[in-house]
């Protein structure tokens, strides 16, 4: 599938809807921390990951940058420090004219004012006024893989990122990954207009049933149940 058409799909989907594709998929839920929030509520991104270490030195992003495609996304690996921001307000508007959809910091950013005013998605762990404190050494493979959070990033990610917060996945996976969040945001649409008509969650995946059934059956856990009625509340 083209990257266009994919980019075009994953629009319509929330990280959520992806995150429980993996789930059933069984490919790992890749999550950046729960700090990682966008800088302007509402924020959307997607795009393949273009990691860059940060040093200390705004070299790697330029670098970085040579070498991007259109679409691409930033993801910047400063090590979740809170004493320095990393990414300020030329780096992101670098990054606007460079093509990119976006930037995604495990750091902290500044001028963000300014960033606001740019437009470009931005994701961090927060601002602080100072920048770089020190220059460090250089990771030889500082534009190959970033770490965030637990995970590492690389160019055969994607990233997807909204209000939830932030999304690895394999690009490998995307298409397989595409189609199950389709069907499971199909299904909690189709659940969320029946309880607004009045049939309850309850009913709608006969919770009764599941608690009889687990009075003979002890070991039977929810979400075996929800796959023999269908319903997708949790994968």
């Amino acid at each position: 599938m083209e990257h266009h058409e994919l980019g075009r799909r994953f629009a319509t989907l929330t990280t959520a809807h992806v995150a429980d594709a993996c789930i059933r998929a069984r490919v790992p839920v890749r999550c950046a921390p729960a700090t990682v929030r966008p800088v302007r509520p509402g924020s959307r991104v997607f795009g393949r990951a273009l990691p860059a270490r940060h040093a200390g030195s705004v070299d790697v992003f330029l670098e970085a940058f040579q070498q991007a495609d259109s679409g691409d996304v930033l993801v910047v690996d400063n090590g979740d420090r809170v004493d320095e921001s990393c990414v300020g307000d030329l780096v992101v508007l670098e990054a606007q004219a460079a093509g990119l959809a976006g930037v995604v910091i495990w750091g902290l950013h500044r001028d963000t004012t300014d960033i606001l005013a740019i437009g470009l998605p931005v994701f961090s762990t927060g601002t602080i006024p100072t920048g770089p404190l020190s220059l460090r050494e250089r990771s030889p493979d500082a534009l190959k893989l970033a770490t965030v959070g637990e995970w590492r990033v690389s160019r055969a990610d994607l990233v997807l990122g909204d209000d939830d917060g932030v999304l690895f996945v394999p690009a490998a996976r995307a298409a397989e990954l595409c189609a199950l969040a389709e069907a499971i945001r199909e299904t909690e649409r189709h659940q969320a207009d029946r309880i607004r008509s009045g049939v309850s969650l309850r009913s709608q995946v006969r919770f009764d049933a599941f608690l009889a059934a687990r009075e003979h059956d002890p070991a039977l856990s929810f979400r075996e149940h929800l796959r023999s009625v269908g319903g997708a509340i949790e994968e």
